[in-house]
This record gives C-alpha cells, structure tokens and sequence, in this order.
C-alpha cells in the first residue's frame, strides 16, 4: 500500500509533500538526539494547539521542546539542529475513496528541497481528515509518548529502523496475555460490537467502555491496560482504509498494528480477524 500524498495541515497555507518520507540514517538519529523539537501549532485550530501543548508539555523528555508557528517551519525546516512534531494529511494510492488520513509525525531538519525527503522519525495515524479534533485529542498524550519511545529505541539501536515500522510491534503480541483491552463500541466491526460477541472472540480479558473510561486510564497511566485506537473514514462512508492500534496507557508501548482496506466483508473497526490473530498467544 503506497503512500502518494502528504499535506501539512497548515490553515493558511497547504504544501504537498514527495510521496514517502524516508527513514533517518545513523547519522541523522544522532542528530535527532542532539536537537531541539519544535512542535508546528495549526494558524487558527486553538482546540488541536491546546492539546498538542498539554500533551507535549507532560510527555516529552527526550530532547528540548519548543513551540512554533508554521511560518517558523518554513524558517527552520531545512536546519538539522531542529526536529519537528507536525500534523500532516495522507493519501493512498490504493484508497479508491481518495481518503486523507491525518498523521502525527516526527521529523528531523535537513537541507532538502522537498518536505517529504526529510527523515521521518517516526509517524502515527491520528485521524480521518475533516475529523473533529476533540474525537482524538484526549489519545494524543499516549500517542506521543510512543512516539517518544519508538525515538528513544532506534537512537539506542539505529539498525531497528524501519524495519516494518509499526508492524515491527506486533512482536509484543505474546506479552498481552496478563493485559486488559479497552474498547469503544463504535470503533468494533458489528459482528463484535456486543460483550458477548466481543468474549467470544477473544477469549482474554478485554471490555466494551465509554470514552471516559479510557480517557481515565490514560490519565491514571493504569497498569496493564491496553486502549484500542482506531482510525477510519467518517461514518457512513464504505471505503477506505481502517488502521487499528493497541497502545499501552503505563508504558506507552504499542502492542499491535494492523490496517485493512474497508468493503462489506471487512468494515470500519476493528475485526473478528484481528482478535482471532491477538488469541493465538
């Protein structure tokens, strides 16, 4: 599935991006490591600033944090003593409903001309496009703290990049045995959208909850508690592509990734397929 276009969201000015950003050399890791991250805030979105400054301000560690307008990008893009946290919308080439996925991403600073040559630390679906941000807005602290730590692995092991990508996490399959999955009934396929549809299908501990609940155990870093983020197309629409993750609220690890191409047999949400795939431990 190939990625065709990347746009930073930028109120005031839209820019495309190449087609697929590349992963940073050992070089630019260290680079990375050594930088100051500016985190680009939206000209006019005050709901996703507010967020995205919450979020960073009680997350983020692992270099010095500054906070930039998107004319400073421009600026500094091209300066390797900076790396960036920027929101940017996707496109794929395979999607015949010409969806645009909103991701987070990482990158480092480096002289190119085009956005999407410079290397991308690490980049996570966050929405549909067009999504109203409150919708994923409550995730986002949990969310960049694994993108923190996807950072902070590859910078102790460079040769970890790139391998797979987020599908390089469904290693930890196994070590979700002992671990709690928490769910909201819209983002599950019909055929396990019930708790007895859902215990049938897997046959560990997982629960149907309100937004609340997992806004809570995000909050409260619960242990041994897994949130299941789900991106898609708005509702109603029955194509696209539909990108699941289960992340952990006390570690921040992401402990599954999959995605599928939405149709009648595979709908939006997360499938019977995938917790046939998370019972096989």
């Amino acid at each position: 599935m190939k990625k065709i276009s990347v746009t930073v969201l930028l109120v005031t000015s839209f820019c495309l991006l190449s087609a697929q950003a590349p992963f940073p050399a050992a070089g630019e890791i260290k680079q990375f490591i050594a930088s100051t991250t500016c985190v680009v805030l939206e000209d006019g979105n005050t709901v996703y600033n507010n967020y995205i400054r919450e979020a960073m301000k009680e997350s983020w560690t692992i270099t010095p944090l500054e906070f930039i307008r998107t004319s400073d990008f421009g600026d500094r893009r091209s300066d390797t003593s900076f790396s960036f946290i920027i929101l940017t919308g996707t496109s794929y080439e395979s999607d015949k409903s010409k969806s645009v996925y909103n991701y987070i991403n990482l990158l480092q600073g480096k002289n190119v001309e085009e956005l999407g040559k410079m290397p991308e630390i690490c980049a996570v679906p966050l929405s549909s496009g067009g999504e109203d941000d409150m919708e994923y807005g409550y995730k986002l602290g949990v969310i960049l703290s694994f993108i923190q730590r996807h950072a902070r692995m590859i910078s102790e092991d460079p040769t970890l990049t790139g391998r797979r990508y987020l599908r390089y996490y469904n290693r930890f399959i196994p070590e979700m045995i002992d671990k709690k999955i928490l769910v909201k009934k819209e983002d599950l396929a019909p055929a396990i959208s019930t708790p007895e549809m859902l215990k049938a299908a897997y046959r560990y501990d997982i629960e149907i909850v309100p937004e609340e609940v997992i806004l809570m155990a995000i909050r409260e870093k619960a242990p041994n508690t897994l949130i299941l983020h789900k991106v898609g197309p708005p509702e109603g629409q029955n194509t696209g592509i539909c990108f699941k993750m289960l992340i952990g609220t006390d570690d921040s690890n992401m402990y599954y990734y999959n995605q599928h191409t939405i149709d009648k047999s595979n709908p939006n949400g997360l499938l019977p397929a995938d917790l046939k795939r998370l019972s096989k431990i």
